[in-house]
């Protein structure tokens, strides 16, 4: 996914680019108009809003998944001086002569801020990328379907991309994105992610609890998300015969409402992959060792054999809440002798402080294409007292190797 920022004067002298040149590249094409340098050229005697508006058009006209919604208007509550000083302030020397995503990570950047400030719906759309980058890797997208169905600003999208471009393969050839999310502002932030890193998805307005507009339902390749944790709203009645929920209903309350959503989220990223299908999320500790109801979907779930790894990971990673969290891996294709087993890490100690209240995992992991098996830096450090943990489903997957005990 490399810069599209380029001059007309350097398309000029290799031959005229087209749009078709940028994808192959995993960037995003700018007419004349719309490229940077052409808009910090503009004299105070221009009316630069309406020039980035008109570049934001171009854009919108050459990429059908970004009509209505680029910002346009926001522009024409900027001074003409101060818009122009913006531009020239985002367009140092040092930024000319990099290469590589460099946009999409100063996008990366800035959701990173917004989201530690609680700009945008409390931060919950933003996961850190420290915690999507593991994702990632463990599950080693290599050609397929990606499901996000809780996508929020499509950092799932960007990583997956990442892990094709290391084997020195064209995402855009090789994943299609799909995309499902509730809010409108984070949908576009999503859509311009995608766009910036030269990605492409279909990203759809719904309540995934309620609906499945994409219909992949034992479609996927891939299935990685993070969800709202312990959701108590869902309507018992909408839900129960959903065909996503093979493995029952996690209780309801007396208003009719599911007790707790995390059983449902689990259920349906189960239910969205096919008989290869893997799928990677960011789930509440809570979900490992819930009783009743939710226990014995749990244990339905472990009986099928595709609960692979649980990784534990501490508190203070998400910007705005202090929750622990488990990394939940799913693999319906996993081998006969492996299937009543599943791979339990503590990862809470491996962590580097951010700021007094943001941490960050120490590395990323990777997964070995043949077998899947993980391939951690820090393993011997993590995985020393939690090597490789028996979920006997009989016991309903009830295990308390994560606080010190064992199964």
């Amino acid at each position: 996914m490399t810069s599209s920022r380029r001059s007309p004067n350097a398309a000029a002298r290799s031959g005229a680019l087209t749009k078709d040149d940028f994808s192959q590249k995993g960037a995003l094409f700018l007419r004349p108009e719309a490229q940077f340098d052409y808009l910090v050229s503009l004299t105070d005697a221009g009316d630069r809003a309406r020039k980035v508006i008109e570049a934001m058009e171009s854009i919108e006209r050459d990429y059908s998944s970004l009509q209505g919604v680029l910002p346009k208007s926001e522009y024409q509550e900027l001074d003409n001086a101060v818009l122009g000083h913006l531009l020239r302030t985002l367009n140092p020397q040092e930024l000319k002569r990099v290469s590589g995503d460099v946009f999409g990570r100063i996008y990366e950047y800035f959701l990173t801020q917004f989201a530690d400030q609680k700009a945008h719906d409390g931060g919950e759309f933003f996961t850190p990328v420290s915690l999507v980058s593991l994702i990632a890797h463990v599950l080693d997208p290599d050609r397929g379907i990606v499901l996000d169905p809780a996508c929020g600003s499509g950092g799932m999208f960007v990583q997956s991309a990442r892990v094709v471009e290391q084997r020195n393969a064209n995402p855009a050839e090789r994943l299609t994105f799909y995309g499902l999310e509730k809010n409108a502002t984070t949908i576009r932030l999503a859509k311009m992610n995608l766009a910036v890193h030269g990605l492409e998805g279909d990203i759809q307005r719904t309540i995934t609890y309620y609906e499945d507009p994409h219909e992949l339902l034992g479609k996927a390749d891939y299935v990685m998300a993070n969800p709202p944790f312990n959701v108590d709203e869902i309507d018992a009645d909408r839900v129960s015969k959903d065909p996503r929920l093979p493995f029952g209903l996690p209780g309801s309350n007396k208003k009719g409402k599911v007790s707790n959503g995390n059983y449902i989220w689990i259920s349906y990223f189960y239910s969205y992959l096919n008989e290869h299908g893997r799928a990677g999320f960011v789930m509440s500790s809570q979900a490992s060792s819930a009783g009743r109801d939710e226990a014995k979907v749990r244990q339905a779930l472990i009986e099928t054999g595709a609960v692979d790894i649980m990784i534990a990971v501490r508190s203070n990673f998400f910007y705005t809440r202090t929750v622990p969290c488990e990394l939940w891996f799913l693999d319906r294709a996993r081998a006969p002798e492996h299937r009543d087993k599943v791979l339990m890490i503590d990862a809470r100690n491996v962590y580097r402080k951010v700021t007094r209240k943001i941490l960050r995992l120490l590395a990323r992991a990777g997964a070995e294409p043949a077998g899947h098996r993980l391939a951690l830096p820090w393993a011997d450090t993590a995985v020393s007292r939690f090597d490789r943990c028996v979920l006997q489903a009989q016991h309903g997957g009830n295990c308390s190797v994560f606080s010190g005990g064992g199964c």
